[in-house]
């Protein structure tokens, strides 16, 4: 790898004896400079070697350490596997070559395999074709994108809205866009993983309260008042705990104290509140709340894209800025399509939001009944199922599937170290005898395992 060049002295103009005290001088310095290149030389080729050996030293320890973290994963029963679904996703599906009802959908209200909806999407593929190939500044915007976010502004009462091709991107491009080093972001310590990676983007001084605790976040308000801008961040619903923001005293408490309020309502939109509005509607701060954050992905058909809504100049300046939509795709004209049908559906058939607070009802109230612990909000479709340990949690999950009910067991780091849960959701398309076979599946496999006497 290494060339040793020995440069050529130069002509001497000197006497014979002069020159020939010369040459032997040459001869000295050339043998020394041999000397040291070529220790230079055996020097460079060793550490070549040992970087080589280490290179390849740090490949096996890289896939050492994944392989012990992966052991230690299914020892202690958090280890994640994927099941695979044959069918389309409705409340029977078929999964390992079994028909089982699935309880751990985020279908709400029931309309991912809607007809309607489906029709919606193949007529729109038909007129906008299957996608765009840009991002929406370029040339991917159709006239189907600013409908829909004209209609989804009109659902919330605000001004404006912009798509994005995630919750989890609008989040992540949110808050990096308006907060500066002289902001403070203020967040529930629950918030949704999208909310604090969104965080941890900007560089805004970061707090956080206890869950729930008005307390706690009045404390920081106090504390923080020097700050120029500060938003206050909440989960509008706790997908792992089934709880609710109290969003009447966290809009009070920003009043109070000249803080913006920031609500992620994807476990809301659709279903929670009289007509769908979400936790806004349901605590009457439809209006008051700054900046909603939402997806077209769970109760709204189960497709995907996400969005904000908030007042024009909030949105016009997240066009300009928000980098998940600058540099992401337009959302595929399909599911725009049959989004714009989910909130005409939404708007015109309250009674599958009836329907599902029926529904939640009914399930919440038998298994509590049967002896189990349930966390949350009575009013709340999402059902977490307290085990505690991450293994025992996983067990009974596998068994359930036996009995032909498909839940999902939920450890550390999606909840904290020794909380484990199952987190049963239900739907509006779940019939009563659906859910008296998953109460009577969970109690059987429960009192088996010691859970529950």
């Amino acid at each position: 790898f290494f060339f040793l060049m020995i440069r050529r002295p130069p002509r001497s103009t000197q006497s014979r004896s002069s020159a020939a005290s010369d040459v032997y001088k040459r001869q000295v310095s050339t043998q020394s400079t041999w000397g040291i290149q070529i220790k230079t030389g055996m020097i460079l080729t060793k550490l070549v070697r040992n970087f080589s050996t280490t290179a390849k030293h740090t490949h096996h320890s890289l896939k050492a350490i994944i392989e012990a973290q992966i052991k230690e994963l299914k020892q202690t029963g958090v280890y994640k596997t994927e099941r695979i679904i044959t069918s389309p996703q409705r409340i029977s599906i078929q999964t390992n070559g079994q028909n089982v009802l699935n309880f751990c959908a985020n279908n709400y209200l029931g309309l991912a395999d809607n007809q309607d909806i489906i029709e919606a999407a193949k007529r729109t593929l038909d007129t906008h074709g299957f996608g765009l190939s840009s991002v929406r500044f370029i040339c991917g915007t159709q006239d189907l994108h600013k409908e829909l976010e004209r209609k989804i502004a009109a659902f919330h009462q605000k001004e404006d809205s912009i798509l994005f091709t995630s919750a989890f991107d609008a989040n992540a491009g949110f808050f990096e866009t308006f907060l500066t080093e002289e902001d403070a972001i203020i967040s529930d310590q629950l918030n949704h993983a999208s909310i604090i990676d969104g965080v941890r983007l900007c560089k805004a001084k970061r707090f956080r309260y206890n869950h729930l605790d008005m307390q706690d976040l009045e404390r920081i308000l106090q504390e923080t008042q020097n700050a120029r801008l500060r938003f206050i961040a909440t989960d509008g619903v706790f997908s792992m705990d089934g709880d609710f923001a109290p969003l009447d005293q966290i809009v009070a408490l920003a009043k109070k104290y000249h803080a913006y309020t920031f609500v992620d309502e994807c476990h809301a939109t659709g279903f929670l509140g009289e007509t769908g509005r979400g936790t806004p509607q349901l605590f009457g701060v439809e209006k008051e709340v700054d900046f909603i954050s939402s997806t077209l992905g769970k109760a709204l058909g189960g497709g995907s894209g996400g969005y904000i809504t908030s007042r024009k100049e909030v949105v016009d300046y997240l066009r300009q800025k928000a980098r998940p939509y600058l540099f992401s795709n337009s959302i595929a004209p399909a599911i725009v399509g049959a989004s714009l049908k989910v909130f005409d559906i939404i708007d015109n058939q309250p009674q599958l939001i009836q329907q599902l607070n029926t529904n939640t009802k009914v399930f919440r109230e038998g298994m509590q009944k049967a002896g189990f612990k349930i966390l949350g909000n009575q009013a709340c479709p999402i059902v977490p199922v307290y085990i505690g340990d991450a293994k025992l949690a996983g067990e009974l999950a596998e068994e359930l599937l036996q009995e032909g009910i498909y839940v999902i067991a939920f450890s550390y780091p999606v909840v904290p170290k020794g909380q484990a849960r199952i987190r049963v959701q239900i739907s509006a398309a779940h019939k009563p005898a659906d859910l008296e076979k998953a109460i009577t599946g969970f109690t059987n496999v429960a009192r088996k395992k010691g859970i529950i006497q």
